[in-house]
């Protein structure tokens, strides 16, 4: 493959993992840096929070040597507090700052941040501006396609993000008030890819080795990143760089065993992290997604909504086998 490059920074491969709450930890970022991905991006961090130096934003910011590229990303409407929160983030040297201009969860629009941004370009370009001047490491934006459908502004958001001095910008393919539900507008990606220069990241409903070639295509962009559809299927990074390098050579799907395996090794490494308490209780929902396509998988999921403890993971997964 050719070089990858956002800024100065060279990214391993074309499919990226995406920033998603409660999800992307740093157990859950090396698990798919491990499996292919290129790059990963930290949970979303509130510049307000650090402003207070608030433990827990800390905490989500810490990364290893085990992630790299490794971005973090910040969220806010505030430039000059989002200036400032490079500042916290560059103390767990990431490779490069993500400013998160695309939420869509109430509690981060309702405040003006994440996607309500869409709706003032003119404060989107500030804030970039602000975080590029505070920022030694490239600074990327993800945006969507607009607030509604009667502010669909894209195009005119990338190009002011370019012009402020973003390294690239990645363009979830659904307005604000779609959340994330169907369907997904690749053709504006493919508008803002021809609209600036610096690299666009394509983002939405990309779930197979096919679907991101062909969202590739659709767009030009030359990266997909990748969210919900890799919960349970680390995988999916593995087998998307295979199917662009050669779509001729059969991909690789693990066995039940495997995907067992590593759903256990996944979750060790949240309780190594986090401790038994809170990691089991954070990763039931991430356990019920390596049940997806089994045989029995809505009784495996109930099941991983109680587990309390690693050794309720490892009963868990014997059950599994047994019934299988």
């Amino acid at each position: 493959m050719k070089d990858l490059l956002i800024g100065n920074v060279k990214l391993k491969s074309p499919a990226l993992l995406a920033p998603m709450a409660g999800v992307s930890d740093k157990a859950y970022r090396e698990l798919c840096m491990r499996f292919g991905a290129g790059y990963c991006v930290s949970e979303m961090v509130s510049s307000k929070a650090l402003s207070f130096n608030n433990k827990k934003s800390e905490d989500l910011m810490t990364t290893s040597e085990f992630e790299r590229p490794c971005g973090i990303q910040i969220f806010g409407d505030d430039p000059a507090c989002m200036a400032q929160a490079v500042e916290h983030a560059m103390q767990n040297t990431p490779d490069i700052i993500d400013i998160n201009m695309g939420c869509p969860a109430p509690k981060i629009s309702g405040n003006g941040s994440g996607s309500a941004l869409m709706k003032n370009p003119q404060l989107c370009g500030e804030i970039v501006q602000a975080v590029v001047k505070s920022s030694p490491v490239p600074v990327t934006v993800k945006i969507r396609k607009g607030w509604d459908d009667s502010m669909i502004n894209a195009v005119e958001v990338a190009k002011i993000v370019e012009q402020a001095g973003a390294s690239a910008i990645t363009v979830h393919g659904r307005t604000r008030q779609q959340y994330y539900k169907p369907p997904v507008d690749y053709q504006i990606i493919r508008q803002v890819r021809e609209a600036v220069k610096i690299p666009v990241i394509a983002n939405g409903d990309i779930d197979s080795a096919e679907k991101a070639k062909e969202v590739m295509n659709i767009t030009g962009c030359d990266f997909v990143m990748i969210g919900r559809a890799s919960l349970g299927n680390p995988w999916l990074f593995s087998q998307i760089n295979s199917y662009l390098e050669n779509p001729e050579i059969p991909l690789y799907y693990p066995t039940i065993e495997e995907k067992l395996q590593i759903m256990v090794e996944h979750i060790t490494a949240m309780v190594e992290y986090k401790g038994e308490y809170m990691a089991l209780r954070q990763a039931r929902k991430l356990v019920a997604g390596y049940f997806k396509g089994m045989r029995g998988a809505a009784s495996f999921r109930n099941e991983a909504g109680k587990i309390e403890t690693l050794q309720d993971l490892h009963n868990l997964r014997n059950k599994v086998l047994e019934i299988i």
